[in-house]
């Protein structure tokens, strides 16, 4: 790979014009365009980070080495392919596809032509999730809540593919085995979607996982904790706090070890600014990245079993 990496956004709307401030600041790397189809949206981007605006997807095929895609996931296929069959590397935006066959074509594309393909599971970049992935060992049992309040946005999909995605990448990752099992159940309360939703994961090694979504609660929580071997670890997204139990000495004349309890603050970072230089890093080095085209294969098949388990309820 070159000295200087030639970067590119397509889409800088409200997540898209992050991505073009990370790639505008980051050493070594030289943002040469955004592309948006709305021109005032491009324009005003362009202008802030002193590159050039762009009103075609395709207008940035033959000026980068590297591309985030941030266009609504409807799209994905249509922006990536040609960018991969040019051996283009990419960051695209979760969910990888509106569909697993679409996600398989964009996974394939990018293996044929050699192309890095990193699928934005930006949770996977929380210092928090990092430091409990570090320690997590043979996870038993896990329990992921990722409530909010409503905000008008997203709200074309459901909250198992807008929120619940997140924490179903993280159990993946984390269990690292086949999934044999799914029950959910979920409902819509504002929208014509499932606004809140549950579902229980169980894996071919005994690890058993209980997920909940919400967009309508009154508050924002978000928490995630792994019962393991002999240990237990849980991170509060909000505050960034890692807690932890095990067991300690064994106290003279008892019969069992005290348990240990512990919190860790969590040094924050700012997850995008992670997500952006790692993918950077994998394009300069090889390698795989941290989530990868299969990754995001995998965490899409499982949300939409999910929601076809709570439609199929919903329609008895």
């Amino acid at each position: 790979m070159k000295e200087v990496i030639r970067a590119g956004v397509i889409g800088v709307g409200y997540l898209g014009r992050f991505h073009a401030r990370i790639y505008n600041d980051m050493e070594g790397v030289d943002l040469v365009g955004v592309a948006d189809t709305d021109r005032q949206t491009a324009d005003r981007v362009a202008s802030e980070y002193d590159t050039r605006a762009l009103y075609d997807p395709m207008d940035l095929l033959d000026e980068v080495d590297v591309v985030s895609v941030v266009v609504p996931t409807s799209l994905h296929r249509q922006v990536a392919i040609p960018y991969l069959e040019k051996g283009i590397h990419m960051l695209l935006e979760k969910p990888v596809a509106s569909t697993l066959d679409d996600a398989k074509l964009i996974v394939e594309t990018a293996r044929k032509h050699g192309a890095t393909l990193q699928i934005g599971h930006l949770e996977r970049f929380n210092a928090g999730i990092m430091a409990l992935a570090d320690q997590v060992n043979e996870p038993r049992f896990i329990e992921a809540h990722r409530l909010g309040p409503f905000v008008e946005r997203a709200t074309d999909v459901d909250v198992v593919t807008d929120l619940m995605i997140h924490d179903i990448d993280i159990i993946l990752s984390l269990v690292g085995d086949k999934l044999t099992s799914i029950s959910a159940t979920g409902t819509p309360v504002l929208t014509d979607h499932v606004d809140i939703a549950n579902a229980r994961l169980e894996f071919a090694n005994g690890a058993v996982a209980n997920v909940t979504a919400s967009r309508v609660s009154n508050k924002k929580f978000r928490r995630i904790r792994v019962f393991g071997r002999n240990s237990y670890r849980a991170i509060n997204f909000v505050d960034q706090q890692l807690e932890v139990a095990y067991p300690g000495k064994t106290p003279e004349g008892q019969n069992f070890p005290e348990i240990v309890y512990e919190t860790h603050s969590i040094s924050p970072t700012q997850p995008l600014d992670a997500e952006l230089a790692h993918f950077i890093d994998v394009v300069r080095r090889g390698g795989r990245p941290l989530v990868t085209g299969e990754d995001g294969m995998e965490a899409l098949r499982v949300a939409m079993l999910v929601t076809d388990i709570i439609d199929a309820s919903n329609a008895d």
